[in-house]
């Protein structure tokens, strides 16, 4: 019997499916709609594992709603903006352009191979001008509506990529791309004002009842919505400096006082910009980042001014006043009230200068005598050493307690105060999207004229400068505008811009005069599922959620406030990690084993490898595998199969050679059961003598709509085991005189080509040549099952086999095994902790 042939096979049905355009996205009002979407790749030159798990899940899911009847929207583009092609050009002495042009070529090349429904004639770029013309035209209608604005303001700035990152940009004080410290740095910044609409995407989050809590949660923190007060604090030592204001979350511990720190942008650093001391502690400042990782991180320290602060509760109680690292002008107003003993950050200030550390919140239950010494307590608890404020709940009644005095004292005010701080979108780079702006010779700013549009980047450049390479093009700088010589701005957008709003242009991606048409929008948008890592929950979903909201504010003719209806994350593909004796990463190609035990160096086969830790896969620990090799050694359908089938989406998916190989063997089993059901299919033509099997039916019509609901629900690691049930169904009825056989079977391809259209396509395409991609409808009446053989266990163990026309809820099956005698014995004194229950098929009972 042939074995597959899945090179010649996957390249007869790319063929066919380009030229009949299958799943082809067209506004039709008549017809559902169904817009999937995987966040797109940055072509950085080759596929790697993560991008064949993303796309195949979205393209299982676009699959299976084409075939329900749905009109379905299935694009692919390019994140094509970015440091990694600036860098790589400076690198190789490349144009960024054509760098990132090739790389896309072959990413395009590798993704067909996996056999994607994609779209391909909706393909987008974010590089191409065609792309980003519409961007700028974005960027000044926002500037219109106020939403984007120019300022000096600190920044992180990455001193080796040399441009500054978003707070989001920052991890554990590093910046995400290039691994350095950041610095805090003073630049004129553009920004969009993402803050005004913090309670909106705060309150929307309500309504995404198809996200994941746990994205949903990251947004809410990051928002950061919180009650506080405003208050007051009268100063002494400066006739100039009456008060001091500033926010707080914790006015009930303003008794455990030590300090005030201001930031060193607070008005009042005017009267000490003369000392010399007062300005290396300002530059010792800018050594920290500007987000609170980095702040965190950073070493506190401080420079103690002449002026003292009244606590506002009790005026004989005076602080001193310190500028600290750790103060930001955009959190309040760049002054906060230190209580050492209920702040760690406070704590290790105070530690640091000697001052007082007062303890006035205390666990519940505890004494007077509970002090902090070098731990600050910041649970909940009872208030004590604070007079008036002793013995209330902390914090539902101490808070409202102690705004209502600094109200009824006028020196304080209830507020609330966000954590979301407005986006920084410039960036001090070539390979970006141009900022359609200019200034006149006043520094004024001028809009650049739409009929200018598209302001495009300068091309075959010298990359290998200082700082920013668009500052050193002074003929692409000048401009004329309404008479006037102008000075074009020079930083770039952030590529975060480029994504933001990716998805519109997709409804009207041929639309040369216009980013969409609105027409097109109000049919396709929002987008009915997007699929992408959770690693992008903050930076990108939640600016996509601000662009939606920016457009459509003061414009009655667009109406979508959140982009994406329904969001999946799915998980990491990972692999373990590998190392030689010198402790330098190898790649699993470098190494080889003959028991699956010990590991060796394939350059050094005397050489015993370490084997690390699994991880997600990653270039520099070179612990990933190459989709292309393995496509082309197992086919498509095999890697589709694999990577969907080890466990649920959502969750990380190790990578392993028996895993693929178990899904390449099935293929081959499967194919072979299709040359056994077509070989029959010759033989009884004609034959009067076949009989009608209703278990044929019953059995054809559950796996459906097992499969319609696993779908539905992303359980695709369960579909694998399915398609294992009905190859082991039908290689048992294979050779029976079952007239309603070839019908069920094919029905049973149809749902099954989400996961392996190349292999499904081909048996159809074999018995049934004028079949359509419909899916099957699924008959009611063989959805009940007649008969159910349930597994008993305890405590793991197989006890009993039930078996039953009755179909059983948890808690009478469990009073029907309380009943039988043959199981009594492993109940009788023991209690029931706890039960695993599959309905129809199990029960695990956990005793003691």
């Amino acid at each position: 019997m042939s074995r597959y042939n899945f090179k010649i096979v996957e390249k007869k049905w790319q063929l066919f499916w380009d030229k009949n355009k299958y799943f082809e996205a067209k506004k039709n009002l008549n017809q559902k709609k169904f817009y999937c979407l995987e966040m797109f790749p940055y072509p950085s030159g080759k596929i790697h594992m993560g991008h064949v798990r993303n796309y195949t899940i979205g393209d299982v899911l676009a699959r299976f709603k084409a075939m329900q009847g749905y009109n379905v929207l299935h694009p692919m583009g390019w994140d094509s903006f970015g440091m990694p092609a600036e860098n790589a050009a400076k690198q190789n002495n490349l144009d960024p352009k054509e760098w990132t042009e090739k790389n896309i070529s072959t990413m395009r090349t590798q993704l067909k191979k996996l056999g994607l429904s994609i779209d391909w004639t909706k393909e987008i770029s974010t590089c191409s001008p065609e792309y980003y013309k519409h961007q700028q035209i974005f960027f000044l209608e926002l500037y219109d509506k106020g939403l984007v604005y120019r300022k000096e303001n600190y920044v992180n700035w990455d001193p080796v990529d040399k441009t500054v990152l978003a707070n989001e940009q920052v991890i554990d004080g590093k910046g995400w791309r290039s691994g350095a410290m950041v610095e805090r740095k003073k630049l004129n910044q553009w920004f969009f004002n993402i803050s005004k609409f913090s309670d909106e995407l705060l309150l929307g989050l309500e309504g995404l009842t198809e996200w994941p809590n746990k994205v949903k949660t990251m947004q809410k923190n990051w928002i950061g919505k919180s009650f506080g007060c405003e208050i007051d604090f009268k100063i002494e030592g400066n006739n100039e400096v009456e008060y001091i204001k500033c926010f707080t979350t914790r006015p009930d511990t303003l008794f455990g006082i030590s300090f005030l720190a201001l930031s060193v942008d607070h008005p009042i650093a005017k009267f000490y910009e003369h000392k010399e001391e007062f300005n290396k502690f300002k530059k010792d400042c800018s050594t920290t980042g500007t987000t609170e990782e980095s702040i965190a991180q950073a070493e506190k320290i401080g420079f103690k001014t002449d002026l003292v602060a009244l606590n506002p509760f009790d005026k004989n109680i005076k602080v001193p006043v310190y500028f600290a690292n750790f103060v930001l002008m955009d959190y309040g107003f760049g002054a906060v009230f230190g209580c050492p003993a209920h702040d760690q950050r406070d704590l290790d200030f105070a530690l640091k200068y000697n001052l007082d550390i007062k303890t006035v919140v205390k666990p519940k239950g505890e004494n007077d005598t509970f002090k902090v010494e070098k731990k600050a307590y910041t649970d909940s608890g009872v208030i004590f050493n604070s007079k008036f404020l002793n013995n209330l709940k902390v914090p539902e009644e101490s808070i409202l307690e102690a705004i209502k005095v600094l109200e009824e004292k006028k020196i304080g005010k209830k507020k609330i105060n966000f954590r979301l701080k407005d986006w920084g979108i410039s960036r001090q780079r070539y390979w970006g999207c141009p900022i359609p702006i200019a200034y006149n010779k006043n520094n004024q700013i001028v809009k650049i004229p739409k009929e200018n549009l598209p302001l495009k980047l300068p091309e075959n450049i010298n990359l290998n400068t200082t700082g920013n390479p668009l500052d050193h093009q002074h003929d692409w700088k000048k401009i004329t505008i309404d008479g006037d010589e102008c000075t074009i701005e020079t930083d770039t957008l952030d590529t975060f811009v480029d994504s933001s709003w990716y998805f519109l242009r997709f409804c009207s991606s041929n639309n040369a005069s216009s980013a969409f048409d609105i027409d097109d929008l109000n049919y396709w948008m929002p987008v009915d599922q997007y699929i992408g890592g959770v690693e992008h929950a903050i930076l990108h979903l939640l600016y996509s959620r601000f662009f939606m909201r920016a457009l459509s504010y003061k414009n009655e003719k667009i109406n979508i406030e959140e982009p994406f209806k329904g969001l999946f994350t799915q998980g990491m593909v990972c692999h373990p990690t590998y190392k030689n004796q010198k402790n330098n990463w190898l790649s699993p190609e470098e190494v080889f084993s003959d028991d699956g035990k010990n590991y060796y160096n394939k350059s050094d086969p005397s050489e015993k490898v370490i084997v690390g830790t699994t991880e997600s896969m990653s270039k520099s620990k070179k612990n990933t595998i190459d989709p292309e090799k393995i496509i082309a050694e197992y086919g498509a359908d095999a890697v589709r199969l694999f990577i969907l089938s080890d466990s649920p989406p959502e969750k990380d998916v190790q990578w392993s050679d028996q895993g693929i190989n178990a899904s390449y063997k099935f293929i081959q089993k499967f194919w072979e059961l299709h040359a056994a059901i077509k070989s029959r299919i010759k033989l009884e033509e004609g034959n009067k003598n076949l009989i009608f099997n209703d278990e044929v039916e019953e059995f054809t019509n559950q796996q459906i709509n097992k499969i319609n609901i696993n779908l539905e629900k992303f359980r695709y690691n369960v579909i694998v085991a399915n398609l294992h049930e009905i190859y082991n169904f039908f290689n048992k009825i294979s050779d029976k005189n079952y007239k309603n056989l070839v019908n069920n079977y094919i029905k049973i391809l149809k749902v099954m080509s989400p996961l392996v259209p190349h292999l499904a396509f081909e048996c159809l395409n074999e018995i049934s040549k004028k079949e359509n991609f419909l899916w099957p409808e699924i008959n009611q009446k063989y959805l009940k099952n007649k008969h159910f053989n349930i597994v008993v266990q305890i405590n793991g163990k197989k006890r009993a086999l039930f078996e039953s026309q009755d179909s059983f809820e948890e808690n009478d099956l469990i009073e029907k095994i309380k009943k039988t005698e043959e199981l009594t014995k492993f109940l009788e004194n023991k209690k029931i902790v706890k039960s695993i229950f599959i309905k129809d098929k199990l029960i695990n009972l956990i005793i003691k």
